[in-house]
């Protein structure tokens, strides 16, 4: 590069700009176990296109990361997603999506400061994931909601069974989603805003 001024490093493409009526932003994590679909609901939602730490799974990881129901997974998240959505001209949320494989929880603790708060993704053949991943949040104080991802080999099961599965308390919002799609994926972010706004009204945390 010529530092004469003669190149310019590129700015933001116009689409990935920062609408000019945004006045407020809030962080959001999106988590839960490795192979869950947290890549694809950022990726489906995001209005900017979506930055990805994807790498190739290689024989290193057998006997290492539990891929069960994930045989054809090929890549994997090792460090973050990031996207951005408009949830109105005024409010803007930043999407954070952790790794999901146990090795690189380390990253988690970075990722989950200054979070308004959480959502939760679900695969109903490995509920048992969930719980580590639940008890972190509630450790760091970050109210969170439950999406189930919806697999098309997944068993299902009514959601009052689910709750108490998880052993979520009556006021955790939790609901079936699709993360492939845009407007699924957009109703789970809106479910966690009122959640949060629910939350702020009567002074209580998650």
């Amino acid at each position: 590069m010529d530092f004469n001024g003669s190149d310019t490093i590129p700015g933001p493409r116009a689409e990935d700009q920062l609408p000019h009526t945004a006045q407020a932003a809030a962080k959001i994590v999106i988590v839960g176990g490795f192979g869950v679909g947290k890549t694809t609901m950022v990726g489906s939602v995001s209005e900017i296109t979506p930055l990805t730490t994807e790498e190739t799974m290689t024989q290193a990881g057998i006997g290492v990361d539990d891929n069960f129901g994930s045989a054809s997974k090929t890549a994997t998240t090792v460090a973050m997603d990031f996207g951005r959505i408009s949830i109105t001209e005024q409010l803007v949320l930043y999407l954070f999506g952790t790794p999901g494989q146990q090795r690189f929880w380390f990253l988690w603790n970075g990722l989950f400061e200054g979070a308004l708060g959480a959502v939760v993704l679900v695969d109903t053949r490995r509920l048992e994931v969930s719980f580590d991943v639940m008890g972190r949040l509630e450790e760091r104080g970050v109210p969170f909601v439950v999406a189930v991802n919806s697999f098309p080999d997944a068993p299902r099961y009514a959601i009052e069974e689910l709750r108490t599965a998880l052993d979520l308390t009556p006021d955790i919002p939790i609901m079936e989603c699709d993360a492939r799609r845009r407007a699924s994926s957009r109703d789970v972010l809106m479910t966690l805003m009122r959640f949060l706004h629910s939350l702020a009204m009567t002074g209580s945390r998650a």
